[in-house]
Order: structure tokens, then C-alpha cells, then sequence
């Protein structure tokens, strides 16, 4: 799709304000993007990433914790049968050093962010790779990509590919920048995400429901209820924490899993291990 470079060059801002809004894909099998498309998509908003430090410093503190999060928690997953593309995407993970923040994001074609604020809310490797899992799969699923030609529709992003509308473009740059648009998150899409995180995590060494336990922890400390700025945007443009975790925990029940909550211990938890080799190591 040689045409289609010219947009890719000309859309890193717009991409990266979907991602970073929520990906969300359509139940449509269209999508004009091809797998080559989704990485040089990813690749060209990591390099928009780094040319704003201010917005997303990354974490240099410690280099050990992200070693220790790639080696362990990051390739153990990758490691999954079920993901389709590991060999496709150029799946890597980098930490935004930004404790005000409780999110990460996935990037077409592989890049994951975490921020410092997540990592330090968390107390488990298992609850870290639900997560993890989570994003890989928005990746795996080409949620980004999915939703942009669903969005625009494919003849008006033909007619902006081939330059017959080029002022349109950088209108719809300019709005999502803003954050007009792609504010909101299907049920369905995030559901299809925590739905794939749980069949990677079946693969490793972490308990599969992993993928509830932010939530678990958000509504035990009275977060989900009440008033907290670092959730503000996730829970506008995410589907309902409380109804994910029933989903969770209907899909271990389903699959034969003990049914464990956030603040377990045992097999497939890893709770001092993380505090070790992760969240102390955060300032």
C-alpha cells in the first residue's frame, strides 16, 4: 500500500491522541491499513513521543525496573501461543515516569507505555500483566487502525491518502488533538481486550485473572465512587470497571479457575517479588 506512506507520515499526532484516548475497533473486518502500516504507525508516534519529554518523560531512575518488567512479566507473555503477531509487531514496553498517572496505552504495530503512577498502584507481577496483556491485545487486535477507517470511513481516508483533501486532514489532526474526539470506549472492545488478556495469561506463570485486579484495587480504596483526578480521563473513556470484573470473574469460573481477588497470595500472584523488584524501586 505505497500511497498509504504519505498519510502515515502526516497522521503520528492524530494516532497518538486515539491510542492515548482509548482504543477502540469495529466489529468491521475493514480496515485499510495493512500489519506494515500499523508499525510504522507506531514507530512514527514513539518518535512524537520522544520529541515531547514534557508530556511523557521516561523513566530513567532505575533502568533495573524495566529490565525486570521486559524479562520477566513483558517476554513471558509475548511468549504465548496465542499471540498471532510477535513476530509482525515490534511489541516493546517503556515506562512514562508520571506518578499522577494511573494508565498505559498501546500503540499500532507493538510500542506499550506504562506510567510510574500505575506501576506504584499496583502490588502484584500478576496484576502488571493483566494489564500488560490488555494492551498487547489492543495491539494484537488492531483497535487503533480498526477504529480510524470505521470512524472516517475508508472512502474519505482513500481521498485523504491520495491528497484530495489535504486541509481536511489537518482540521481532524487539530480536533483530536484537543481530544474532540474518540473519547469513548465500546463495552465490547475493552471487554475483547481483558477477554485476550486472560488467554495470553493462561500461557505463563501468572494467574489469568490478573486483568481485574486494578479494578479490584480502584474500588477497595473507594477510587471507582469517588473523586480522583489521576482517574478522571481513564474512567470517561473506559466501560465499567465494576461490570469487567463480573466478566473476569465469569471467564475464570468458566475455565475452571479458583475465582481470586486483587489482595491474594499464592501461586501465580507474586506480591513480594513485585514490591522488590518494581515498586520500591519508584520514588
Amino acid at each position: 500500500m505505497k500511497k498509504l506512506n504519505n498519510v502515515i507520515k502526516i497522521f503520528p499526532i492524530l494516532v497518538l491522541v486515539l491510542s492515548l484516548n482509548g482504543c477502540d475497533p469495529t466489529t468491521s473486518s475493514i480496515n485499510i491499513f495493512s500489519d506494515a502500516d500499523d508499525v510504522q504507525l507506531g514507530l512514527d508516534v514513539v518518535n512524537e513521543i520522544k520529541n515531547n519529554p514534557n508530556e511523557y518523560p521516561i523513566f530513567t531512575k532505575d533502568a533495573s525496573v524495566k529490565a525486570y518488567i521486559q524479562s520477566r512479566i513483558f517476554n513471558e507473555i509475548l511468549a504465548s501461543s496465542k499471540i498471532a503477531k510477535k513476530n509482525v509487531y515490534k511489541y516493546s514496553i517503556e515506562i512514562v515516569d508520571r506518578n499522577d498517572v494511573l494508565n498505559a496505552f498501546a500503540l499500532p504495530g507493538g510500542p506499550v507505555y506504562v506510567y510510574t503512577g500505575l506501576l506504584k498502584f499496583l502490588d502484584s507481577e500478576a496484576a502488571l500483566a493483566g494489564v500488560l496483556g490488555h494492551e498487547i491485545a489492543h495491539a494484537e487486535r488492531r483497535h487503533a487502525t480498526n477504529r480510524m477507517t470505521k470512524y472516517y470511513g475508508v472512502s474519505f481516508l482513500l481521498s485523504l491518502i491520495l491528497g484530495d483533501n489535504p486541509t481536511q486532514l489537518a482540521e481532524i489532526a487539530a480536533n483530536l488533538f484537543v481530544g474532540v474526539a474518540f473519547l469513548a470506549n465500546s463495552r465490547s472492545d475493552e471487554d475483547e481486550s481483558d477477554k485476550f488478556s486472560f488467554e495470553y495469561l493462561k500461557d505463563t506463570r501468572y494467574y489469568p485473572g490478573g486483568v481485574k485486579f486494578f479494578f479490584e484495587k480502584l474500588n477497595a480504596d473507594g477510587i471507582i465512587s469517588g473523586s480522583s483526578s489521576q482517574l478522571e480521563t481513564f474512567l470517561s473513556t473506559h466501560p465499567d470497571p465494576i461490570a469487567r470484573i463480573a466478566t473476569t470473574n465469569q471467564r475464570l469460573r468458566d475455565a475452571n479457575f479458583t475465582v481470586r481477588n486483587y489482595d491474594d497470595t499464592g501461586d501465580g500472584i507474586y506480591r513480594t517479588e513485585y514490591q522488590n523488584n518494581i515498586r520500591s524501586k519508584i520514588p
